[in-house]
Formats: structure tokens, C-alpha cells, sequence
């Protein structure tokens, strides 16, 4: 049951990244949306987490806020170090580079790979509980598609290599859940994770995609796709 789940988070992440290939052309609303979307994730589904498990292991709550900031500032100075070192004199203006497109992908990745974990840890804990969790990884991992393809691509790369950082990133959920059959993450790691990741995620909405979407083609309906992705992950965590 655990990997026939986490195989249709194979099937969402696919679909999503597909659908940001296709629609391409449209790049600035895809981008909004993105934005919206992780902000909305950070927001709606990390923080809360995060005070659920403060309150659970009677954790300082300035531990995770450091993890926060660390997340944030260490994938501001990997992507600039990218940048610099790959850009000659003149051309610095021009900060997209196909490795930071990667290093996004790579990342997410990593976060598709703790969906999974959480997926089997929750079928540990019951099976009704897994079931949800479940649902609630298969719904956002859309998001999670549209999310690594759209990095990919405005940075330059290829949508060859964009597919294949999909693949990496669709079949990561499941590599995620298997591993379950041989460890727990415990509360407190997890709790630092989720703050790292929080940092991360906050910095490429607002950093990164936000302003791109808008130095494509800025007007009403990017600010509206922005709005939209933060409400669609409203409404799918109090659903889910």
C-alpha cells in the first residue's frame, strides 16, 4: 500500500512538470503561480508544522529559525558562488545560470524524498493516517512538478534536461518511502529540516521566481496567479 501511493505522487509530479512544459510560452503566469504556491507552502504547511513539533518535543522555537535562516542565506551564497564563478566580466548581469536551475531541482528533489519518508512513517504510526498523508503528498507533488521544471527552464536549461530533474524528482517520493522499511527520522531532526527547507523555499519564491515572473512580462494577471497559488495551497492544506 505504502509504495502503490507514493507512486501516484509519481504520476502528480509528471503531470505537473509536463504541464509547465507544455504551457512554456506562458512562462510569467507559470512563474507567478509557482511563486504563490511556495509561499503558500511555507505559510500554510512548514510553519504549522514546525509549531506542532516545537510544542511536541519542547524544542526552543529559535532552533528551527536558525535552521530557517540557514536554509535561506546558504542557497543565496551557493547560487551567487554559481554565478561568479561561472560568469566572466560584463556578463554578470545576466544571473541565470543552468546550475542554479539544478541546484534548485536537486533541492526540491530532496524535499520530494522526506514526502515519501513521511508517507511511510505515517503507515507506521496507523494506516488511516498514512492514507492521509498520503493524499495530502499526491496533491501538493502537481505543485512540486511544476515547481522543478519552471526552475529548470528559467535558468536556461534545456527542456531534455528540465525532464530528466522531473523524472529525478517524480520517482524520489518513492525512493523515500522504501527507505522507511529500514529507519525512523526522528521529531527533532525533522523539525530542523523543515525549517532548512522552509529558509530554501522562501528565498527562490521571492528571491528568485517572483521577480523573474515579472522581468518576463509584469502586469495584473502574473499578481493574480501569485494570489491564486497562495489560496490553492491554503485550501489544499485545510482540506488535506
Amino acid at each position: 500500500m505504502v509504495i502503490i501511493l507514493a507512486a501516484l505522487t509519481f504520476v502528480s509530479t509528471l503531470l505537473g512538470g509536463l504541464f509547465s512544459l507544455r504551457y512554456k510560452n506562458r512562462m510569467h503566469l507559470i512563474l507567478g503561480f509557482t511563486a504563490g504556491v511556495l509561499l503558500g507552502l511555507v505559510a500554510f504547511d512548514l510553519l504549522p508544522e514546525i509549531i506542532r513539533l516545537i510544542q511536541a518535543t519542547n524544542t526552543p522555537s529559535v532552533s528551527p529559525m536558525i535552521a530557517l535562516v540557514v536554509g535561506f542565506l546558504l542557497f543565496h551564497i551557493l547560487e551567487k558562488w554559481v554565478v561568479i564563478h561561472h560568469s566572466h566580466d560584463g556578463h554578470y548581469v545576466d544571473h541565470r545560470h543552468p546550475h542554479v536551475g539544478i541546484l534548485s531541482a536537486l533541492a526540491l528533489s530532496g524535499h520530494s524524498f522526506l514526502d515519501g519518508v513521511g508517507i511511510g512513517l505515517a503507515f507506521q504510526v496507523s494506516p488511516a493516517i498514512g492514507i492521509l498523508v498520503a493524499i495530502a503528498v499526491i496533491a501538493h507533488d502537481f505543485s512540486d512538478g511544476i515547481n522543478t521544471v519552471s526552475l529548470m527552464l528559467v535558468n536556461k536549461n534545456s527542456p531534455e534536461k528540465a525532464k530528466a530533474f522531473l523524472f529525478v524528482d517524480a520517482i524520489a517520493p518513492i525512493i523515500g518511502a522504501f527507505s522507511t522499511l529500514f529507519f525512523k527520522l526522528s521529531e527533532s531532526n525533522l523539525l530542523l529540516y523543515l525549517g532548512f527547507f522552509a529558509g530554501f523555499l522562501l528565498y527562490i519564491g521571492a528571491a528568485d521566481i517572483l521577480p523573474e515572473a515579472h522581468s518576463q512580462q509584469s502586469g495584473w494577471k502574473t499578481i493574480a496567479m501569485t494570489v491564486i497559488g497562495v489560496i490553492f495551497i491554503f485550501i489544499v492544506t485545510r482540506l488535506l
